[in-house]
Protein backbone atom coordinates (compact mmCIF):
# COMPACT_ATOMS: atom_id res chain seq x y z
CA UNK A 1 0.00 0.00 0.00
CA UNK A 2 2.81 2.44 0.81
CA UNK A 3 4.27 1.67 -2.62
CA UNK A 4 1.13 2.92 -4.32
CA UNK A 5 -0.39 -0.53 -4.79
CA UNK A 6 -4.06 -1.20 -5.35
CA UNK A 7 -6.24 -0.72 -2.27
CA UNK A 8 -8.35 -3.74 -1.31
CA UNK A 9 -11.28 -3.57 1.10
CA UNK A 10 -10.29 -7.02 2.42
CA UNK A 11 -7.34 -5.32 4.13
CA UNK A 12 -9.73 -3.58 6.54
CA UNK A 13 -10.26 -5.54 9.76
CA UNK A 14 -13.81 -6.74 10.32
CA UNK A 15 -15.77 -4.27 12.38
CA UNK A 16 -13.41 -1.35 11.64
CA UNK A 17 -14.10 1.60 9.33
CA UNK A 18 -10.57 2.09 8.02
CA UNK A 19 -7.17 0.48 7.76
CA UNK A 20 -3.99 2.58 8.07
CA UNK A 21 -0.41 1.85 7.08
CA UNK A 22 2.33 4.32 7.89
CA UNK A 23 6.03 4.43 7.08
CA UNK A 24 8.92 6.76 7.79
CA UNK A 25 11.34 7.27 4.91
CA UNK A 26 14.89 8.62 4.99
CA UNK A 27 15.95 9.70 1.54
CA UNK A 28 19.01 11.96 1.87
CA UNK A 29 21.21 11.75 -1.21
CA UNK A 30 18.57 10.11 -3.44
CA UNK A 31 18.01 12.88 -5.97
CA UNK A 32 14.74 11.54 -7.39
CA UNK A 33 13.21 11.09 -3.94
CA UNK A 34 14.32 14.57 -2.84
CA UNK A 35 12.60 16.09 -5.86
CA UNK A 36 9.34 14.17 -5.25
CA UNK A 37 9.19 15.23 -1.58
CA UNK A 38 9.92 18.87 -2.46
CA UNK A 39 7.35 18.97 -5.30
CA UNK A 40 4.62 17.52 -3.06
CA UNK A 41 5.13 20.22 -0.42
CA UNK A 42 5.57 17.60 2.30
CA UNK A 43 6.67 18.63 5.79
CA UNK A 44 10.04 17.06 6.57
CA UNK A 45 10.89 16.09 10.16
CA UNK A 46 13.94 17.46 11.97
CA UNK A 47 15.88 14.25 11.37
CA UNK A 48 15.42 14.62 7.62
CA UNK A 49 12.79 11.88 7.33
CA UNK A 50 9.27 12.11 5.97
CA UNK A 51 6.16 10.12 6.96
CA UNK A 52 3.96 8.48 4.32
CA UNK A 53 0.42 7.37 5.18
CA UNK A 54 -2.13 5.31 3.27
CA UNK A 55 -5.70 4.84 4.49
CA UNK A 56 -8.23 2.37 3.07
CA UNK A 57 -11.92 2.71 3.95
CA UNK A 58 -14.54 -0.06 3.98
CA UNK A 59 -16.30 1.64 1.04
CA UNK A 60 -13.20 1.08 -1.10
CA UNK A 61 -11.93 4.65 -1.11
CA UNK A 62 -8.30 5.23 -0.27
CA UNK A 63 -6.28 8.31 0.63
CA UNK A 64 -2.56 8.97 0.54
CA UNK A 65 -0.55 11.52 2.53
CA UNK A 66 3.10 12.45 2.44
CA UNK A 67 4.56 14.62 5.19
CA UNK A 68 1.08 15.64 6.33
CA UNK A 69 -0.01 16.69 2.84
CA UNK A 70 -2.72 14.91 0.83
CA UNK A 71 -1.15 13.58 -2.38
CA UNK A 72 -2.20 11.35 -5.29
CA UNK A 73 -1.43 7.67 -4.77
CA UNK A 74 0.93 7.91 -7.75
CA UNK A 75 3.25 10.15 -5.70
CA UNK A 76 3.79 7.32 -3.20
CA UNK A 77 4.43 4.97 -6.11
CA UNK A 78 7.09 7.32 -7.53
CA UNK A 79 8.73 7.70 -4.12
CA UNK A 80 8.81 3.97 -3.46
CA UNK A 81 10.47 3.32 -6.83
CA UNK A 82 13.40 5.39 -5.60
CA UNK A 83 13.65 3.82 -2.12
CA UNK A 84 12.17 0.30 -2.04
CA UNK A 85 12.88 -2.92 -3.99
CA UNK A 86 10.43 -5.78 -3.50
CA UNK A 87 11.55 -9.36 -4.17
CA UNK A 88 8.55 -11.63 -4.69
CA UNK A 89 8.34 -15.37 -5.15
CA UNK A 90 7.53 -14.99 -8.87
CA UNK A 91 10.60 -12.87 -9.63
CA UNK A 92 12.63 -15.95 -10.53
CA UNK A 93 10.60 -16.24 -13.75
CA UNK A 94 12.53 -13.22 -15.05
CA UNK A 95 15.67 -15.35 -15.12
CA UNK A 96 14.20 -17.33 -18.01
CA UNK A 97 14.63 -14.31 -20.31
CA UNK A 98 18.06 -13.87 -21.94
CA UNK A 99 17.71 -10.09 -21.84
CA UNK A 100 17.22 -10.24 -18.06
CA UNK A 101 20.36 -12.35 -17.65
CA UNK A 102 22.33 -9.74 -19.60
CA UNK A 103 20.76 -7.03 -17.43
CA UNK A 104 22.02 -8.84 -14.31
CA UNK A 105 25.63 -8.53 -15.45
CA UNK A 106 25.17 -4.92 -16.52
CA UNK A 107 23.70 -3.98 -13.12
CA UNK A 108 26.55 -5.73 -11.36
CA UNK A 109 29.25 -4.16 -13.55
CA UNK A 110 27.92 -0.61 -13.16
CA UNK A 111 29.81 2.14 -15.00
CA UNK A 112 32.42 -0.24 -16.42
CA UNK A 113 29.68 -1.47 -18.79
CA UNK A 114 27.27 1.49 -18.73
CA UNK A 115 29.71 4.07 -20.12
CA UNK A 116 31.02 2.11 -23.13
CA UNK A 117 27.48 0.82 -23.75
CA UNK A 118 26.19 4.39 -23.96
CA UNK A 119 28.92 5.27 -26.46
CA UNK A 120 28.08 2.09 -28.39
CA UNK A 121 24.40 3.03 -28.60
CA UNK A 122 25.16 6.56 -29.82
CA UNK A 123 27.45 5.33 -32.61
CA UNK A 124 25.04 2.49 -33.46
CA UNK A 125 22.20 4.96 -33.95
CA UNK A 126 24.23 6.96 -36.50
CA UNK A 127 25.53 3.75 -38.12
CA UNK A 128 21.98 2.43 -38.65
CA UNK A 129 20.86 5.79 -40.09
CA UNK A 130 23.68 5.74 -42.64
CA UNK A 131 22.94 2.11 -43.55
CA UNK A 132 19.24 2.93 -44.03
CA UNK A 133 20.04 5.93 -46.23
CA UNK A 134 22.55 3.98 -48.28
CA UNK A 135 20.05 1.13 -48.75
CA UNK A 136 17.28 3.50 -49.76
CA UNK A 137 19.44 5.35 -52.25
CA UNK A 138 20.73 2.11 -53.74
CA UNK A 139 17.39 0.28 -54.02
CA UNK A 140 15.36 3.32 -55.04
CA UNK A 141 17.94 4.88 -57.32
CA UNK A 142 15.71 4.76 -60.41
CA UNK A 143 12.69 6.16 -58.60
CA UNK A 144 14.76 8.83 -56.89
CA UNK A 145 16.41 9.74 -60.20
CA UNK A 146 12.95 10.27 -61.74
CA UNK A 147 11.90 12.42 -58.78
CA UNK A 148 15.14 14.38 -59.03
CA UNK A 149 14.51 15.05 -62.74
CA UNK A 150 11.05 16.42 -61.95
CA UNK A 151 12.43 18.64 -59.20
CA UNK A 152 15.24 19.89 -61.46
CA UNK A 153 12.74 20.65 -64.24
CA UNK A 154 10.61 22.65 -61.82
CA UNK A 155 13.60 24.58 -60.51
CA UNK A 156 14.75 25.36 -64.06
CA UNK A 157 11.29 26.69 -64.91
CA UNK A 158 11.15 28.82 -61.76
CA UNK A 159 14.72 30.11 -62.13
CA UNK A 160 13.98 31.14 -65.74
CA UNK A 161 11.17 33.40 -64.54
CA UNK A 162 13.09 34.47 -61.39
CA UNK A 163 10.09 35.71 -59.39
CA UNK A 164 10.57 38.13 -56.53
CA UNK A 165 8.77 37.82 -53.17
CA UNK A 166 5.32 39.45 -53.36
CA UNK A 167 5.80 40.34 -57.03
CA UNK A 168 2.37 39.03 -58.07
CA UNK A 169 0.62 41.41 -55.68
CA UNK A 170 2.70 44.37 -56.88
CA UNK A 171 1.98 43.57 -60.54
CA UNK A 172 -1.76 43.39 -59.90
CA UNK A 173 -1.70 46.90 -58.42
CA UNK A 174 0.46 48.22 -61.26
CA UNK A 175 -1.89 46.77 -63.88
CA UNK A 176 -4.85 48.40 -62.18
CA UNK A 177 -3.11 51.76 -62.36
CA UNK A 178 -2.03 51.35 -66.00
CA UNK A 179 -5.47 50.18 -67.10
CA UNK A 180 -7.20 53.12 -65.40
CA UNK A 181 -4.53 55.74 -66.11
CA UNK A 182 -6.96 58.22 -67.77
CA UNK A 183 -9.39 58.12 -64.86
CA UNK A 184 -6.56 58.40 -62.35
CA UNK A 185 -5.01 61.35 -64.22
CA UNK A 186 -8.34 63.22 -64.32
CA UNK A 187 -8.97 62.66 -60.62
CA UNK A 188 -5.45 63.69 -59.63
CA UNK A 189 -5.47 66.77 -61.93
CA UNK A 190 -8.80 68.02 -60.63
CA UNK A 191 -7.63 67.50 -57.05
CA UNK A 192 -4.41 69.37 -57.84
CA UNK A 193 -6.35 72.35 -59.29
CA UNK A 194 -8.65 72.35 -56.24
CA UNK A 195 -5.65 72.51 -53.93
CA UNK A 196 -3.14 74.64 -55.88
CA UNK A 197 -5.41 76.65 -58.17
CA UNK A 198 -5.63 76.98 -61.96
CA UNK A 199 -2.28 76.42 -63.72
CA UNK A 200 -2.89 79.51 -65.93
CA UNK A 201 -3.38 81.75 -62.88
CA UNK A 202 -7.13 82.32 -63.38
CA UNK A 203 -8.12 84.57 -60.47
CA UNK A 204 -11.60 83.00 -60.47
CA UNK A 205 -10.03 79.59 -59.56
CA UNK A 206 -7.51 80.39 -56.83
CA UNK A 207 -7.66 76.90 -55.23
CA UNK A 208 -7.51 76.12 -51.55
CA UNK A 209 -3.96 77.48 -51.22
CA UNK A 210 -5.02 80.86 -52.71
CA UNK A 211 -8.04 81.09 -50.45
CA UNK A 212 -5.98 80.24 -47.36
CA UNK A 213 -3.35 82.80 -48.38
CA UNK A 214 -6.05 85.48 -48.74
CA UNK A 215 -7.49 84.60 -45.33
CA UNK A 216 -4.00 84.72 -43.81
CA UNK A 217 -3.36 88.18 -45.35
CA UNK A 218 -6.58 89.56 -43.92
CA UNK A 219 -5.95 88.17 -40.40
CA UNK A 220 -2.35 89.36 -40.35
CA UNK A 221 -3.45 93.01 -40.92
CA UNK A 222 -6.30 92.86 -38.43
CA UNK A 223 -5.97 94.97 -35.33
CA UNK A 224 -7.79 92.46 -33.11
CA UNK A 225 -5.40 90.19 -31.17
CA UNK A 226 -7.83 87.24 -31.25
CA UNK A 227 -7.87 87.25 -35.05
CA UNK A 228 -4.08 87.57 -35.26
CA UNK A 229 -3.73 84.47 -33.00
CA UNK A 230 -5.51 82.41 -35.66
CA UNK A 231 -2.89 83.29 -38.27
CA UNK A 232 -0.30 80.62 -37.23
CA UNK A 233 -2.90 77.88 -37.67
CA UNK A 234 -3.63 79.12 -41.18
CA UNK A 235 0.12 79.09 -41.86
CA UNK A 236 0.21 75.40 -40.86
CA UNK A 237 -2.72 74.69 -43.19
CA UNK A 238 -0.93 76.53 -46.00
CA UNK A 239 2.23 74.39 -45.55
CA UNK A 240 0.17 71.16 -45.51
CA UNK A 241 -1.75 72.17 -48.64
CA UNK A 242 1.53 73.04 -50.36
CA UNK A 243 2.91 69.54 -49.62
CA UNK A 244 -0.25 67.81 -50.84
CA UNK A 245 -0.30 69.94 -53.99
CA UNK A 246 3.31 69.04 -54.77
CA UNK A 247 2.65 65.31 -54.29
CA UNK A 248 -0.43 65.45 -56.53
CA UNK A 249 1.63 67.20 -59.21
CA UNK A 250 4.34 64.55 -59.01
CA UNK A 251 1.72 61.75 -59.18
CA UNK A 252 0.24 63.23 -62.38
CA UNK A 253 3.69 63.43 -63.97
CA UNK A 254 4.52 59.81 -63.13
CA UNK A 255 1.31 58.40 -64.63
CA UNK A 256 2.28 56.67 -67.85
CA UNK A 257 -0.30 55.72 -70.45
CA UNK A 258 2.31 53.79 -72.47
CA UNK A 259 0.47 50.75 -73.95
CA UNK A 260 3.78 48.97 -74.42
CA UNK A 261 4.46 49.10 -70.68
CA UNK A 262 1.02 47.68 -69.88
CA UNK A 263 1.58 44.85 -72.37
CA UNK A 264 4.97 44.09 -70.79
CA UNK A 265 3.52 43.98 -67.27
CA UNK A 266 0.66 41.73 -68.42
CA UNK A 267 3.17 39.35 -70.00
CA UNK A 268 5.14 39.20 -66.76
CA UNK A 269 1.94 38.48 -64.85
CA UNK A 270 1.18 35.60 -67.24
CA UNK A 271 4.63 34.10 -66.58
CA UNK A 272 4.01 34.22 -62.84
CA UNK A 273 0.55 32.69 -63.23
CA UNK A 274 2.05 29.70 -65.06
CA UNK A 275 4.19 29.06 -62.00
CA UNK A 276 1.38 29.55 -59.48
CA UNK A 277 -0.86 27.14 -61.41
CA UNK A 278 1.78 24.37 -61.13
CA UNK A 279 3.61 24.88 -57.85
CA UNK A 280 1.70 27.01 -55.32
CA UNK A 281 -1.14 29.48 -54.81
CA UNK A 282 1.08 32.58 -54.97
CA UNK A 283 4.62 33.66 -55.75
CA UNK A 284 5.79 33.34 -52.15
CA UNK A 285 4.54 29.73 -52.17
CA UNK A 286 6.42 29.07 -55.42
CA UNK A 287 9.64 30.34 -53.86
CA UNK A 288 9.05 28.12 -50.81
CA UNK A 289 8.51 25.11 -53.10
CA UNK A 290 11.80 25.86 -54.85
CA UNK A 291 13.67 26.07 -51.54
CA UNK A 292 12.20 22.74 -50.41
CA UNK A 293 13.04 21.16 -53.78
CA UNK A 294 16.68 22.19 -53.45
CA UNK A 295 16.86 20.62 -49.97
CA UNK A 296 15.29 17.40 -51.25
CA UNK A 297 17.71 17.23 -54.15
CA UNK A 298 20.62 17.31 -51.72
CA UNK A 299 19.37 14.03 -50.17
CA UNK A 300 18.56 12.39 -53.51
CA UNK A 301 22.01 12.25 -54.97
CA UNK A 302 22.31 8.70 -56.34
CA UNK A 303 25.58 9.21 -58.14
CA UNK A 304 28.41 6.74 -57.62
CA UNK A 305 30.37 9.41 -55.76
CA UNK A 306 27.55 10.02 -53.30
CA UNK A 307 26.98 6.31 -52.69
CA UNK A 308 30.72 5.76 -52.22
CA UNK A 309 30.86 8.58 -49.68
CA UNK A 310 27.98 7.06 -47.72
CA UNK A 311 29.60 3.60 -47.84
CA UNK A 312 32.84 5.07 -46.52
CA UNK A 313 30.97 6.75 -43.64
CA UNK A 314 29.22 3.46 -42.86
CA UNK A 315 32.54 1.61 -42.71
CA UNK A 316 34.12 4.28 -40.51
CA UNK A 317 31.21 4.08 -38.07
CA UNK A 318 31.40 0.27 -38.13
CA UNK A 319 35.02 0.43 -36.98
CA UNK A 320 34.08 2.76 -34.10
CA UNK A 321 31.09 0.57 -33.24
CA UNK A 322 33.20 -2.59 -33.19
CA UNK A 323 35.66 -0.95 -30.80
CA UNK A 324 32.88 0.08 -28.40
CA UNK A 325 31.27 -3.37 -28.65
CA UNK A 326 34.56 -5.07 -27.83
CA UNK A 327 35.00 -2.80 -24.81
CA UNK A 328 31.50 -3.69 -23.58
CA UNK A 329 32.16 -7.41 -24.09
CA UNK A 330 35.46 -7.25 -22.20
CA UNK A 331 33.82 -5.44 -19.28
CA UNK A 332 31.02 -8.00 -19.19
CA UNK A 333 33.46 -10.92 -19.22
CA UNK A 334 35.36 -9.44 -16.28
CA UNK A 335 32.12 -8.83 -14.40
CA UNK A 336 30.84 -12.33 -15.24
CA UNK A 337 33.72 -14.01 -13.40
CA UNK A 338 33.23 -11.87 -10.29
CA UNK A 339 29.44 -12.20 -10.38
CA UNK A 340 29.53 -16.00 -10.68
CA UNK A 341 31.88 -16.28 -7.68
CA UNK A 342 29.75 -14.02 -5.49
CA UNK A 343 26.46 -15.78 -6.39
CA UNK A 344 28.07 -19.14 -5.66
CA UNK A 345 29.14 -17.92 -2.21
CA UNK A 346 25.60 -16.75 -1.46
CA UNK A 347 24.16 -20.13 -2.51
CA UNK A 348 26.20 -21.86 0.17
CA UNK A 349 24.08 -20.03 2.77
CA UNK A 350 20.86 -21.10 1.04
CA UNK A 351 21.29 -24.86 1.45
CA UNK A 352 22.95 -25.20 -1.96
CA UNK A 353 26.52 -25.62 -0.75
CA UNK A 354 27.54 -27.93 -3.60
CA UNK A 355 26.03 -25.79 -6.34
CA UNK A 356 28.04 -23.35 -8.44
CA UNK A 357 27.05 -20.65 -10.89
CA UNK A 358 28.84 -19.91 -14.15
CA UNK A 359 28.11 -16.85 -16.25
CA UNK A 360 29.04 -17.02 -19.93
CA UNK A 361 29.41 -14.06 -22.25
CA UNK A 362 29.51 -14.92 -25.95
CA UNK A 363 29.09 -12.73 -29.00
CA UNK A 364 25.97 -13.61 -30.97
CA UNK A 365 26.80 -14.69 -34.55
CA UNK A 366 24.99 -12.79 -37.28
CA UNK A 367 22.52 -14.83 -39.28
CA UNK A 368 22.44 -14.85 -43.07
CA UNK A 369 20.96 -11.59 -44.34
CA UNK A 370 21.29 -9.81 -40.98
CA UNK A 371 21.09 -6.09 -41.75
CA UNK A 372 22.69 -5.31 -38.37
CA UNK A 373 25.75 -7.51 -38.89
CA UNK A 374 29.04 -6.12 -37.57
CA UNK A 375 32.54 -7.50 -38.16
CA UNK A 376 34.60 -8.01 -34.99
CA UNK A 377 37.92 -9.87 -35.18
CA UNK A 378 36.96 -11.32 -38.55
CA UNK A 379 33.60 -12.64 -37.34
CA UNK A 380 30.16 -11.31 -38.25
CA UNK A 381 28.13 -10.69 -35.11
CA UNK A 382 24.68 -9.20 -34.52
CA UNK A 383 24.86 -5.61 -33.27
CA UNK A 384 21.76 -5.24 -31.13
CA UNK A 385 20.71 -2.24 -29.02
CA UNK A 386 22.42 -3.72 -25.92
CA UNK A 387 25.65 -4.77 -27.59
CA UNK A 388 26.74 -7.93 -29.39
CA UNK A 389 26.71 -10.30 -26.41
CA UNK A 390 24.50 -13.18 -25.36
CA UNK A 391 24.72 -13.76 -21.62
CA UNK A 392 23.67 -17.00 -19.98
CA UNK A 393 23.58 -18.12 -16.35
CA UNK A 394 24.57 -21.77 -15.94
CA UNK A 395 24.07 -23.85 -12.80
CA UNK A 396 26.23 -26.80 -11.80
CA UNK A 397 23.97 -28.53 -9.26
CA UNK A 398 26.87 -30.46 -7.57
CA UNK A 399 30.49 -31.34 -8.12
CA UNK A 400 30.91 -33.31 -11.31
CA UNK A 401 27.57 -32.22 -12.75
CA UNK A 402 27.66 -30.48 -16.14
CA UNK A 403 26.78 -26.78 -16.15
CA UNK A 404 23.28 -26.32 -17.59
CA UNK A 405 21.09 -23.28 -18.16
CA UNK A 406 19.82 -22.28 -14.75
CA UNK A 407 16.14 -22.82 -15.59
CA UNK A 408 16.91 -26.37 -16.71
CA UNK A 409 19.28 -27.38 -13.91
CA UNK A 410 17.30 -25.95 -10.99
CA UNK A 411 13.99 -26.95 -9.47
CA UNK A 412 11.38 -24.30 -8.72
CA UNK A 413 12.64 -23.86 -5.17
CA UNK A 414 16.27 -23.77 -6.26
CA UNK A 415 15.45 -21.22 -8.94
CA UNK A 416 13.92 -18.99 -6.27
CA UNK A 417 17.07 -19.27 -4.17
CA UNK A 418 19.31 -18.49 -7.15
CA UNK A 419 17.24 -15.38 -7.81
CA UNK A 420 17.47 -14.36 -4.16
CA UNK A 421 21.25 -14.84 -4.21
CA UNK A 422 21.46 -12.65 -7.30
CA UNK A 423 19.37 -9.92 -5.66
CA UNK A 424 21.64 -9.95 -2.60
CA UNK A 425 24.77 -9.70 -4.76
CA UNK A 426 23.25 -6.91 -6.84
CA UNK A 427 22.21 -4.90 -3.80
CA UNK A 428 25.36 -2.74 -4.07
CA UNK A 429 24.42 -1.80 -7.65
CA UNK A 430 21.00 -0.43 -6.71
CA UNK A 431 20.18 3.01 -5.35
CA UNK A 432 17.21 1.72 -3.36
CA UNK A 433 17.77 1.62 0.42
CA UNK A 434 15.19 -0.98 1.46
Amino acid sequence: LLSGGRAEVSKVRTGMLKAFVEGRFTYSGVEGAERIVADSGADVDEDGSVIALRAVAVDGRSRAHLGGRSVPVGVLAELSEQLIAVHGQNDQLRLLRPAEQRAVIDRFAGDSVAKPLQAYREVRSEWLAVIAELTERSTRSREMAQQADLLKHGLTEIDAVAPEPGEDVELTEQIKRLAAVDELRAAATEAHVAVSGSPDGDPDAPGAMGLVSEALRRLSTAEDAVLRELAPRLEEASVLLSDVGAELGNYVETLDADPALLEKVLARQADLKRLTRKYAADVDGVLAWAEDARRRLETMDTSEEALAELALRRDQLAIQLAAHAAEVSAARETAATELAAEITRELSGLAMGQAAIEVTVEQRPAEHGDTHALAIDGRAVHAGPDGVDDVELLLRAHDGAPPLPVHKAASGGELSRVMLAIEVVLAHADTVQT
